[in-house]
């Protein structure tokens, strides 16, 4: 058995959920191999609570940030997408401030982690 990498699948998800999650259970089918799973917690989250509503909201933002914040729950964050929305730019913030590498997959998001890891560098 390999010692296999757990990434983090951050996607835009706003907006469209039915398409974004469609396109994210696309990403994570082409990605899921030998050497590398795919985790997406907030898929789950999307099934029981209501992303419109501000509380269920946070209370999934709430479940994510625990992963971030419990060593070795995951590997790495990869950024997919056309654009980095407010929920990934958070979960890009934790994965710096908890040391876990951040790996932008598309052009649109590496120009804006580019962007972040100066701000959050220029504010510690």
């Amino acid at each position: 058995m390999t010692n296999k990498k757990i990434v983090y699948i951050s996607h835009p998800m706003g907006g469209d959920i039915l398409g974004n999650t469609q396109k994210v259970i696309a990403i994570c089918r082409q990605i899921h191999n030998e050497e590398v799973v795919p985790f997406v917690p907030y898929l789950a989250a999307f099934q029981y609570l209501d992303d419109t509503d501000p509380r269920e909201r946070q209370k999934g933002i709430d479940a994510s940030t625990v992963f971030f914040t419990r060593p070795g729950a995951f590997d790495e964050l990869w950024l997919y997408g056309n654009r980095i929305s407010e929920g990934m730019r958070g979960e890009i913030i934790l994965a710096l401030e908890n040391s876990i590498p951040v790996v932008a997959k598309t052009a649109e998001t590496a120009e804006v982690l580019s962007e972040i890891i100066v701000e959050q560098a220029a504010s510690s």
